[in-house]
């Protein structure tokens, strides 16, 4: 059984990124998605970070919702 915990930056380590606060709001800041673009089509994502979102949300895994948020914080008007 799974017991992990699913947020923000247990994601950002399932995708091999620094995963400390200060680098996940580094990355948002820098990176942003245009309002037709699918988070795993981002070009700042390599392959195996691509296939792991676009299966994530295909599967309705486990990290859906915290991808979800990621989508969201990504497509933010204003970024804080």
């Amino acid at each position: 059984m799974d017991t992990s915990t699913h947020n923000l930056s247990n994601l950002f380590a399932q995708l091999g990124l620094a995963s400390d606060p200060t680098s996940l709001k580094d990355f948002i800041i820098a990176h942003s998605l245009n309002p037709e673009q699918k988070l795993a089509d981002a070009p700042f994502w390599n392959a195996s970070q691509a296939t792991f979102l676009s299966e994530a949300l295909s599967e309705d895994s486990d990290w859906t919702e915290i991808v979800d948020q990621l989508d969201s914080m990504l497509r933010a008007d204003v970024k804080a």
